[in-house]
């Protein structure tokens, strides 16, 4: 007969660190893309949202 409660328990692992999705070059790619949309819309709903978006990508990178 063994004794389970005897084991020494095992130690929870942290799991690992989630990798980049995007590297800082490719924030810099993507507010160049947006300012150059930016620049051709006249809708001022959608230049709103691609202002705050470009400004959101310029804190990453």
């Amino acid at each position: 007969m063994t004794d389970t409660d005897s084991k020494p328990k095992e130690q929870a692992k942290e799991p690992a660190r989630a990798r980049a999705l995007l590297s800082t070059a490719d924030f810099r790619l993507l507010r160049v893309a947006l300012a150059s949309h930016a620049k051709t819309t006249d809708d001022h709903e959608e230049l709103a949202k691609i202002n705050a978006l470009h400004h959101r990508l310029g804190t990453y990178g």
